[in-house]
């Protein structure tokens, strides 16, 4: 099992970077969303 999750990892290892940048830019505009209200 270790190996098959190795060798996923291995094979998208690009598109898992996507995904995790489109996650991350997501929570940010989720953040200051959330904090735009204080400003007004």
């Amino acid at each position: 099992m270790l190996t098959q999750i190795k060798t996923v990892f291995n094979r998208s290892q690009s598109t898992i970077l996507q995904d995790a940048v489109g996650l991350v830019s997501l929570v940010v505009m989720l953040m200051v969303a959330l904090h735009l209200p204080v400003g007004f």
